[in-house]
């Protein structure tokens, strides 16, 4: 167990801190704030840094800097654009990118921003949809009404809806969003910079990173306009400063059964663990072979190296039996409120045997669904795109709420953005991916199995996979998106290897997946529903739902923590990443950093440490004083914050930040990125007054 999760069974029996819970924006505990910390945000303050905040849909958060458009967000966010826009001959991943005009802003192919605008209540609407059902039924009742309400929300390209489950059910909201699909790199450090120590430094303090990036969302052809934006603050923020972390927090499962967290220690990570280490061993070997191979790789064995730590430590966490023990105590104590409460009893009659059988059915067909359904025999971007080709094909031919999810209306723009942007595909990872996943398949499943004899043939992995990849024609643009206009039609008579393929397993991929949403996802999600409105009405909303990937607000402040006797500060600096230089990668200063030494004060704050309550999906949150004012860049959490999906230890849990000043700093004596500090430090207007 890391050294960080020693004592997190320790500090379980602590009451919950102040700082815990991660907010919707309306039912912000202000009052609390004000209570701890003698300030108090009006709903202007909250307003502005709600518009001001931005979600990366691919999984990240960021923020809206100034009034043309600019976003800030961690480099490891959009490090897709960059290696997308990278060629062997303009290696940006290595050295970096910094646009000296608004012509040379360079299009990220596959980046969506989203500006949530507006928050209504459905929950009467779902439950009305749903009253009365079980099993399948219920799941579909529940889809279908999502499509629909999402569907007629959404008006056009530029808006994103999206029905949004808290309390895991008990409360429902959709929410609307301005959707920015032409987003457009501005400036990025070096990847060794963005992340300087690499996996050795990962989850850990004292860092020295400089996980920053900004980039530009356009409309028309030109730089959106973005009046609620987040100013930068005149002054840093200091240990002990009261500040807030606004986000989009990706998932914690804090209210989960423990028949749940059970079946996540025992069978759900192992399993996802073992295949991150094998994939790990695979991507260093690849990488070994040539420098043309460690580009190509680079990025997705650093994905690859983050998920495997990151998992560890949930898998610790789990691990831990004080962790269960304080949830098994919890569950009880929520049994007997619920038993002496007719309603929540009557709501939760049979319940929990329910969840039980579900996760034991769930644990008979998990290989099955991972290999067919979640699409895990096919590690492909070549063969992603065939599949929803072949499926869009399909679905747009059906009515809106009876369609796959990724197929509704209020979901296709993003689809077509995926299949309509032109980036490169690197044939010799799509080679490598696609031999791992077959080889996984018949590991799996065994050579006997009839989907594997279909898939496989008498082809050995890699030749199939060879094959596939050197014969398909979806790395060009055109081409997919004459079969995507084309439709049923042209899909149906394509001969490409990808689109053949990916026809030929359509049946048993969707049959597994409709198993496990028919006979899983369905009992879990009614389930869940049902006891989050039986623990709504015995405990009220005095606490924050689950995390969702939707925007929530926290609060905490710059403070160190004590690590097993050991002080660790809240603060590091310039002087101190100078310090931990070795001249070798990881911990290798790029060539700009060691022209610069001594232009920046050695005590000048680098990264810092904060007790905000964050989750992954937090990473290019912004960080804000009491004055709504940027004064640092979320990008990481130390070892104890990993076991937060599940409990949050207030004496521990870190969130880990770029500081604003050491931000500023670099922009302009690092990388001389003048035009971008100078629309940062634009003056601006007073920001909305608290009370």
């Amino acid at each position: 167990m890391h050294r960080g999760l020693l004592a997190f069974g320790l500090l379980l029996s602590l009451p919950a801190s102040a700082e815990e819970g991660m907010w919707t924006y309306d039912a912000f505990p202000a009052a609390q704030v004000k209570k701890t910390y003698g300030f108090e945000p009006t709903q202007a303050w909250l307003d502005k840094v709600r518009l001001g905040s931005v979600r990366l849909a691919g999984g990240c958060s960021a923020s809206f800097v100034s009034p043309e458009g600019l976003v800030m967000t961690n480099h490891h966010c959009i490090r897709g654009c960059i290696e997308d826009l990278t060629t062997a001959k303009d290696d940006l991943l290595a050295k970096g990118f910094q646009a000296k005009s608004a012509k040379e802003e360079r299009r990220c192919p596959k980046v969506e921003a989203n500006q949530l605008v507006e928050m209504t209540d459905v929950t009467e609407r779902m439950n009305t949809a749903t009253k009365g059902l079980t099993g399948a039924a219920f799941n579909t009742a529940l889809k279908k009404e999502t499509a629909t309400v999402e569907g007629a929300c959404a008006t056009g390209t530029d808006v994103r809806c999206d029905v949004v489950t808290l309390y895991n059910g008990g409360k429902y909201q959709l929410y609307k969003y301005r959707r920015f699909q032409d987003v457009r790199l501005v400036f990025a450090p070096e990847f060794s910079m963005a992340a300087f120590g690499g996996d050795a430094d990962n989850f850990n303090f004292p860092r020295f990173g400089y996980d920053v990036a900004f980039v530009r969302v356009w409309q028309d052809d030109a730089p959106a306009k973005s009046p609620d934006f987040l100013p930068w603050a005149k002054e840093g923020a200091k240990e002990g400063d009261l500040i807030f972390v606004s986000g989009h927090p990706g998932g914690t499962e804090r209210k989960s059964t423990v028949a749940e967290l059970e079946f996540q220690r025992d069978v759900a990570l192992p399993q996802t663990l073992l295949t991150l280490a094998e994939m790990r061993g695979m991507l260093r070997e690849f990488t070994s072979g040539s420098p043309d191979r460690y580009r190509m790789a680079r990025s997705r064995l650093r994905g690859v190296e983050n998920g495997l730590k990151a998992l560890r430590g949930r898998q610790e966490a789990l691990a831990d039996p004080a962790l269960l023990a304080r949830k098994r105590q919890e569950e009880a104590e929520l049994k007997k409120r619920i038993d002496a409460n007719p309603q929540a009893k009557a709501l939760t009659q049979g319940m929990w045997d329910e969840t039980g059988k579900a996760l034991e059915a769930w644990r008979r067909m998990m290989n099955d669904y991972r290999m067919k359904g979640a699409g895990d025999a096919f590690r492909s971007e070549l063969f992603a795109h065939a599949q929803a080709l072949v499926r869009a094909a399909d679905e747009k031919s059906k009515p809106n709420p009876e369609r796959l999810r990724e197929y509704t209306d209020g979901q296709l723009p993003g689809l077509h953005q995926q299949l309509l942007r032109d980036a490169p595909i690197p044939s010799e990872l799509e080679t490598l991916g696609m031999t791992f996943g077959f080889n996984k398949l018949r590991e799996t499943l065994g050579a006997d199995d009839a989907f594997v004899r279909e898939v496989l043939g008498k082809e050995a992995p890699a030749d199939l996979a060879r094959s596939l990849v050197r014969g398909t024609k979806l790395g060009d643009v055109k081409v997919r998106k004459a079969l995507l206009e084309g439709g049923k039609a042209a899909v149906d008579a394509s001969k490409d290897p990808m689109i053949v393929l990916a026809r030929k397993v359509d049946a048993q991929t969707r049959a597994s997946r409709k198993q496990y949403e028919d006979t899983v996802e369905a009992v879990l999600k009614r389930n869940g529903e049902r006891l989050a409105k039986a623990y709504l009405a015995v405990n009220g909303t005095s606490g924050a739902p689950d995390a969702t990937f939707t925007l929530r607000l926290n609060y905490g402040q710059v403070k160190g923590w004590d690590d097993n006797g050991t002080a660790v500060p809240a603060l590091t600096t310039f002087g101190g990443a100078y310090g931990r230089d070795t001249g070798k990668e990881p911990f290798k200063l790029p060539d700009p950093w060691m022209k610069a030494k001594g232009k920046v004060p050695d005590q000048m704050p680098l990264d810092m440490a904060t007790t905000n309550d964050i989750i992954g999906g937090n990473s290019g949150s912004p960080v804000v004083n009491r004055e709504g004012e940027v004064v640092g860049l979320i990008f990481d959490g130390n070892l104890p914050s990993l076991g937060g999906r599940y409990a949050y230890v207030p004496e521990s849990n870190r969130a880990v930040a770029v500081h604003g000043d050491g931000i500023l700093a670099a922009l302009e004596h690092v990388y001389g990125a003048t035009r971008v500090v100078n629309e940062l430090k634009r003056p601006v207007a007073p920001a909305a007054p608290a009370r």
